[in-house]
């Protein structure tokens, strides 16, 4: 069944919707998961996460309802084009281009600011709804989770190699050398064309 997307902005009257991320719910979790992934260099993700915890950045607990996540699945952003989201926006890129790329890192921060001022926050949506319209390829720790419960994985396309294995028999197939044209050189004619006789015309004297 196909899930119109746009509901997740009704079901709460909101103006931007995003998913939550499927395991993690705090930001200090998400920044030592990339940095154990190598996803970005590792001072500068400390660097972004002491700033923001200078900034009031705390761990995620039940004590922060009703958000219900610091960490968003960020493959797919639903959105009003209105002001007030438009100012998010612009503000997460700020942080983005700030520090590091790993925007993940710096949403809870800017929703925090934005919601202290004038009460708005973007609606968070369950990451299994996203998975109802969304098609992406999976993590490797979401595909260890779904292998040990027992669930079917997806089907992952593998392009075959070209390579030969070592010890196969099987040789390469020998290269096609480039077929070169010559151009066929004009025979020179054995026959000669007679001269054509010259006659002289003399006046009568």
């Amino acid at each position: 069944m196909f899930i119109l997307p746009i509901r997740f902005l009704w079901r709460k009257n909101s103006s931007f919707a995003i998913s939550r991320h499927y395991r993690r719910f705090d930001v200090y979790e998400e920044a030592e998961a990339n940095k154990a992934a190598g996803k970005y260099d590792n001072a500068s993700i400390d660097e972004q996460i002491d700033f923001y915890r200078n900034e009031g950045l705390t761990h995620y607990s039940p004590a922060k309802l009703p958000i219900t996540s610091d960490v968003p699945e960020g493959c797919v952003i639903i959105r009003e084009h209105v002001p007030i989201s438009n100012l998010f926006t612009c503000l997460w890129f700020n942080e983005v281009d700030r520090f590091t790329a790993r925007d993940q890192i710096s949403f809870s921060t800017v929703r925090d600011k934005i919601r202290a001022k004038v009460g708005w926050m973007p609606q968070m949506f369950l990451d299994c709804e996203r998975r109802n319209f969304v098609v992406q390829a999976y993590h490797r720790e979401l595909l260890e989770q779904m292998i040990a419960s027992g669930r079917n994985t997806p089907p992952i396309a593998v392009e075959p190699s070209r390579k030969i294995r070592p010890g196969s028999s099987r040789r390469a197939p020998p290269s096609k050398k480039p077929v070169v044209r010559r151009k066929k050189e004009k025979k020179s004619s054995s026959r000669r064309r007679a001269a054509k006789p010259v006659t002289w015309a003399m006046d009568a004297g």
